[in-house]
Parts: C-alpha cells; structure tokens; sequence
C-alpha cells in the first residue's frame, strides 16, 4: 500500500468534507459549485475551481478518490508537494476548458441556425427550458441536434476526474510497464497500454454522445480528456526541460 501523502491526504479530507455538506448539511452547494454551460444564468466565475470538489454520488466519489490516493501519493513523493498540487489544479482546469469549449460548440451548432433563421432567442431558450420544441426547427436542424443544443446548455459537470485523468497520464510517463489491476481484468495491465486504451474509450463515447458500451450515462468524456491533454502536455514540457538542462551545447 502506498503511503499517504500530506497534500493527497489534504484533497481527500476536502473532497469528503464537500461531499458531505452538499448531501446532509449545505444543499445549495449542489446548485453553486457545478460548473454550468458559459452562456447559462447558473454559470460563476469560480465554478472551473470548485466542480473539482464536487461528485454525484457515492461512487463517483469513491472510486475518483482511489484514483487519486493510488496515483497522487507516488507522484507527489517524486515531485513534493507544490509542483504535484499545480499539476493537478491545472489538469482540473484543462478538463473545464475543454468541456466548455465542446459544450459551447455543439448549442451555437444548432443555436445559431435557428438564428440565422428569424427564431428568436427567449423563444429557443423557453422551449428547451420545458424539453420542448417548435415543429418548424426540423426544417433547418435534426431533433439530435436539438437534444444536444439543450443537454449543452443545462448541463453541469460535477467530479475531480479530470484532475485525475492528469495524474494517470504523468504516471504512465513515468511508469510505463507498471501493472495496473482491475475490477473487470483478471490480470495487470501495462500502464502504458491502459491509459491509452481508456482514453479511447472516452474520445469514442465522447464523439457517439454516450458511452460505446451502453453503460456510464451522463459521463463528461471530454472532460477526461481534457485533463489528461493538459497532464501531457505539463509532463512533456517538463520532461524536455529537465534534459534541457543537461544539453551539452547549452548557452548561460
């Protein structure tokens, strides 16, 4: 078992502590801490931070902070505490980022040719309000379409996995040929087979709408994804600094 280290033990303590007074003690945290769609009323300017601290359930949060004391606690001891805590905010909001940007796209899609065809906003926004629509949109956009205009703008992201994602991908980079058990395989896999094939998994069922294996509802796949471009991108970054350093041509 690893041990557990003092700034994963610190988010644990946090995400619990988050967990439990939006269920029991402090409900409107549930309202305030998602991280709604840019453009919706619900949106705050803090929510990319504190939609990390929040989780839809029981499992949710069970199995994102195993992830997080499994992974985190290895790299924290590598990297100390300060650079693993920015390294797993920045991935956190890298899996905001892109979920907003993706979010964004696929209402103006839609959006912007009822538009662009004389509907008027008030009118597109009372309708998907009540999971309604005007019989003339399908002359210019697919009910698909419309699903996906009106999940964009009421959805909320709740969940520190892309945090996670983050800390998957820095430890395949530096662990790659660790064995990675799981629930559903009976023998470890490679990390650098896994977290591959996982977040194939997430792009596949994040192009299809849900999940390619009919199960997991509700998932922000490219939230995932987000998180592990930034992890990526952080640890290529660090990686070709740190043989920067002992380039044999390098300039003072």
């Amino acid at each position: 078992m690893n041990q557990i280290t003092p700034v994963v033990k610190q988010l644990l303590i946090v995400n619990v502590i988050i967990f439990l007074a939006a269920y029991f003690f402090v409900p409107m945290l549930n309202v305030y801490f998602p991280l709604y769609y840019i453009e919706n009323p619900n949106f705050k300017i803090w929510q990319p931070i504190t939609h990390m601290f929040m989780h839809g359930g029981i499992m949710h949060i069970l199995f994102n902070m195993f992830a997080l004391y499994s992974f985190g606690s290895v790299l924290e001891q590598i990297w100390g505490g300060k650079k693993f805590i920015l390294f797993y905010i920045l991935c956190g909001l890298g899996a905001a980022v892109l979920y907003a940007a993706v979010n964004y796209w696929q209402f103006h899609s839609t959006y912007d040719v009822l538009l662009t065809n004389g509907f008027k906003t008030d009118d597109i926004l009372n309708l998907i309000s009540q999971n309604r629509y005007d019989n003339r949109w399908l002359s210019y956009v697919s009910t698909d379409d419309i699903r996906s205009m009106s999940g964009s703008y009421f959805s909320r992201a709740v969940g520190a996995s892309g945090a996670i994602y983050g800390l998957l991908i820095a430890f395949a980079f530096m662990f790659p040929n660790a064995g990675l058990a799981l629930l559903f395989i009976p023998v470890p896999v490679k990390a650098k087979y896994f977290v591959p094939a996982i977040l194939l998994y997430d792009l596949l069922s994040g192009l299809n709408g849900s999940s390619i294996f009919g199960f997991g509802g509700g998932v922000a796949h490219f939230a995932h994804i987000g998180g592990a471009i930034v992890g990526f991108l952080l640890m290529w970054m660090w990686k070709k600094k740190q043989f920067d350093q002992f380039r044999w041509d390098k300039r003072n």
